[in-house]
């Protein structure tokens, strides 16, 4: 499974819909994707949601991203993850 990081942000329309319920469902829609939810945070900013989630591959990520938006109004941009100790290999060529 790849990690992703997934950074949301609600509409004006979706901030009036902000409920456990939809959270419920954010992390069905992550499911049906073939994804995890590892961890949800609300923020402050730029950025009103981060998700830590794993996926098998991008076009997962992908459709989960379309389907958060299509069904709660909330854009995420999506973004692959590595943790350190990974990124450190890959850079040095190992």
């Amino acid at each position: 499974m790849t990690t992703f990081i997934m950074k949301g942000k609600y509409s004006a329309e979706s901030v009036k819909k902000i409920s456990k319920g939809r959270t419920v469902k954010a992390v069905e829609i992550i499911k049906k994707s073939k994804g995890k939810l590892v961890a949800a945070y609300a923020t402050m900013g730029e950025t009103d949601l981060i998700f830590i989630t794993e996926f098998p591959g991008v076009a997962e990520a992908i459709k989960a991203s379309i389907n958060l938006n299509k069904n709660l109004g909330i854009s995420f941009a999506t973004l692959p993850a590595l943790k350190v100790g990974e990124f450190d290999k890959v850079a040095a060529g190992k």
